[in-house]
């Protein structure tokens, strides 16, 4: 598969971005708040789910990207070990809350219940795979709450 560079303007091409980054894994030293240049990036090992449909059996592969959110005002993180840049995180989720049009809150969810909460002016968000595909250790899988 060739390599993604995708880019998100509104809440529905965000939720895109969210579908090829979830289970992407990073370490809280791969997540940068540049608030000189209005910017927070994310460097990650994601899963590469449009790789995966006739893979179902195999563990499939994961690629390294680049998330990279412009507009930035403010950035907060809950629940992650700042004090621990080697920790690693699974990124379940990237969504958008509405705020003043065309603004609002991006929120990266972890899995264990960290997140991190970006103010934006407008939503533009792109992801980049940067290199080669490596072979998973193992397919994500989730349980389903009943």
């Amino acid at each position: 598969m060739a390599p993604l560079k995708l880019a998100a303007f509104d809440s529905e091409d965000l939720a895109v971005l969210s579908a090829h980054v979830q289970d992407a894994v990073l370490t809280v030293g791969d997540l940068r708040w540049r608030p000189n240049d209005q910017r927070f990036v994310v460097v990650l090992n994601r899963f590469a789910w449009e790789a995966d449909g006739k893979k179902r059996r195999q563990p499939g592969e994961r690629r390294r990207a680049v998330l990279d959110f412009a507009h930035v005002l403010s950035a907060k993180a809950t629940k992650l070990r700042r004090d621990a840049p080697e920790a690693v995180l699974s990124l379940l989720a990237v969504t958008f809350e509405e705020g003043e049009a065309p603004g609002g809150h991006v929120t990266l969810d972890f899995s264990g219940g960290g997140a991190i909460r970006l103010e934006v002016d407008c939503i533009e968000a792109t992801l980049t795979d940067l290199g080669p595909v490596w072979a998973a250790r193992a397919r994500p899988a989730h349980e389903l709450d009943e």
